[in-house]
């Protein structure tokens, strides 16, 4: 170990989590790759790119290919390591892959592109990425081994820094501490960096969060205490549940001996180009813009955050934040206190939502909670409340070894299912992650007719959470005669959109009013990209669900399987559907005996709660 000061190294994070903190992952590569030039010009130590929430959201709304994307950042930044995130044996989905998916994962990950992995476990079960470190090591990559830093009564100081050596001993090139809600505070900091240096020779790696307003102090005390990379977000894409701004960080420490040595205004350039950029991706802004101190309590992850306020809202339940920001420390209690970070983030979020909007804990129960309280996420540091477990699993023992010991080798597997679908090695890892969003994918990639999800629908954030502004393509102001009488109307905006029945709120001549608006068209878009209005079947619709007898979906999502037929027996509480909802599947179980007369739905439907999906007589 040396004292010897060196110059502040900074990794970029405005292709990666800068936007998926703010806009929910939603920047697209054509806003990347113009101001690739610049980037790669300034001397980055490493620039964040892939991995995270952005695969997913690649193939679910963007409907890019991942992959592409990757080897076109690649070829736009032949000068500055790409990094990724990494979510070890988990990969960048949202369950345990076997030990032969990852390893092919890593190789093409690093032949697509990738220099930098940041590895880490959201359980901080070493365990869990020994495969992918090792797989890294072999492509002759650099492994940056990751502490996930959280608090809580069994988190303590001892246990990061021996975390830590566990990463070193593992052969980890650098080892950061991602701060993934923004939790450390300058004192901790100072703390946890000194202790770790004192342990550990590979240089270490700060990521923190701005959402609690703190965060640029924490890097500052970071660096005086021996951390030798900073992760920065360019200022457009920096602050709330963002990043600390790079241009900030670079200023603060120059002409110190920790100097970064980048040049700020060829930084203010790139911010004015993400500045214009921001204002396309306004239907996806986050509500978290500024500080928010409860973090420290509820400590929900910036990039979980703008989802989960997003996901709240396109389910019309945006007022039951405060509800559900409060659940999730007795959730994450009663799972033995797993640090907030993908997967477990939406886990222990998603169950806390279901816990809210069912008006009872764990009457809903996801796919994701039973795996983790069976043990099949890896080991809790804390203690599992019992009897919510028993809850999940019932009589069945949890298991206490490396949960990729039981999964037999899938890449084989894999490759015959999705058959000739796939015109790489790299569309059966796409599968492997996402199986339903992929084969949308492959079907509209083969059909040459990609639909992505529109950005000229902005939804205005400042609404009251029952308010949701107007389409931008419709005029909200403007003049109308009655039988000569002349009234101005200005649209406020609408309330959540239920079949076709919405209300709009209307100021007439100042005056607020609430009118109800049911659609009887339908629009449909065209081959060239136009839209087309036609009446709209009323027959179509979905029967409400009137009866004990109709299954209905506890939450609105869309239907990935079913598990029954017509004239099927069926007992009360058995499985009959999976709806996936907020990246999580939740099974949707009998109500009552009975033989199945009827199926509303199809896989791939969008399905809403008041729905009768199968009636059971």
């Amino acid at each position: 170990m040396t004292d010897t000061k060196k110059k502040l190294a900074i990794t970029e994070l405005a292709l990666r989590d800068g936007h998926q903190s703010l806009l929910a992952t939603r920047m697209r590569l054509d806003d990347m790759l113009p101001i690739c030039d610049k980037l790669d010009a300034i001397g980055y130590w490493s620039i964040e790119a892939w991995g995270g929430a952005t695969f997913d959201t690649c193939l679910r709304y963007l409907k890019e290919d991942p992959w592409l994307r990757l080897r076109e950042l690649s070829k736009a930044l032949p000068n500055t390591p790409i990094q990724m995130l990494l979510r070890g044996q988990n990969l960048l989905g949202y369950r345990h892959y076997a030990d032969d998916v990852v390893k092919k994962f890593v190789d093409m990950a690093a032949a697509n592109g990738v220099d930098v992995f940041r590895i880490f476990d959201a359980m901080n079960d070493l365990r869990n990425v020994r495969t992918s470190v090792n797989q890294v090591k072999a492509n002759g990559k650099h492994a940056e081994g990751t502490i996930c830093y959280t608090t809580s009564p069994v988190h303590t100081l001892q246990y990061l820094v021996d975390l830590g050596k566990g990463f070193e001993d593992m052969g980890c090139d650098t080892l950061a501490i991602k701060d993934m809600a923004g939790l450390l505070t300058p004192y901790a900091t100072r703390e946890l960096i000194s202790a770790l240096k004192q342990h550990i020779t590979i240089p270490l790696h700060l990521h923190s969060h701005a959402t609690a307003g703190v965060a640029e102090m924490v890097q500052w005390e970071a660096v005086h205490a021996g951390c030798d990379i900073i992760d920065t977000a360019i200022s457009p894409l920096a602050g709330g549940t963002s990043h600390p701004p790079t241009e900030a960080m670079v200023a603060a420490f120059a002409s110190t001996e920790y100097d970064t040595g980048l040049n700020l205004i060829a930084l203010q350039d790139i911010a004015a180009y993400f500045k214009e950029v921001r204002k396309k991706y306004a239907r996806f802004e986050s509500d978290s813009t500024g500080v928010d101190t409860r973090v420290f309590v509820n400590q929900i992850p910036g990039g979980m955050i703008s989802n989960l306020a997003n996901q709240l809202r396109d389910q019309g339940e945006l007022d039951k934040m405060d509800a559900v920001l409060d659940e999730i420390p007795r959730v994450r209690k009663d799972f033995g206190y797993p640090p907030l970070v993908t997967p477990t983030s939406q886990i222990v979020g998603t169950q806390s939502v279901l816990n809210v909007l069912s008006g009872k804990k764990y009457k809903v129960i996801t796919n994701e909670t039973r795996d983790y309280l069976k043990g099949l996420y890896g080991r809790a540091l804390g203690t599992i409340n019992t009897e919510v477990r028993h809850i999940a699993i019932g009589d069945e023992e949890p298991v206490d070894i490396r949960p990729a010991d039981l999964l037999m080798p899938e890449m084989d597997a894999l490759t015959r299912e999705i058959g000739d679908k796939a015109n790489a090695v790299e569309d059966v890892l796409s599968y492997a992650l996402f199986p339903t969003i992929s084969m949308e994918f492959f079907d509209e990639r083969a059909s040459g007719e990609f639909k992505p999800e529109p950005l000229d629908t902005p939804v205005d954030t400042h609404a009251t959470p029952e308010v949701i502004a107007a389409p931008s393509l419709a005029p909200t102001e403007f003049n109308i005669v009655v039988h000569g009488e002349q009234y101005h109307i200005k649209i406020e905006g609408s309330g959540h959109k239920s079949e076709d029945i919405r209300p709009f709120y209307v100021k007439v001549d100042n005056v607020l009013e609430e009118i109800t608006v049911e659609s009887l068209t339908e629009v449909v878009p065209t081959s060239d990209g136009n839209i087309d209005a036609k009446k709209a079947s009323k027959d179509s619709r979905r029967p409400k669900a009137i009866s004990d007898s109709h299954v209905t979906t506890p939450m609105p999502g869309r239907i990935v399987a079913i598990n029954v037929a017509i004239g099927d027996s069926v007992e009360a509480g058995a499985t009959v559907l999976t709806v996936e909802a907020m990246k999580m599947e939740n099974q949707v179980h009998a109500p009552v005996s009975g033989t199945i007369s009827a199926i509303n739905v199809a896989v791939g439907d969008t399905v809403n709660p008041d729905e009768c999906l199968i009636v059971i007589d």
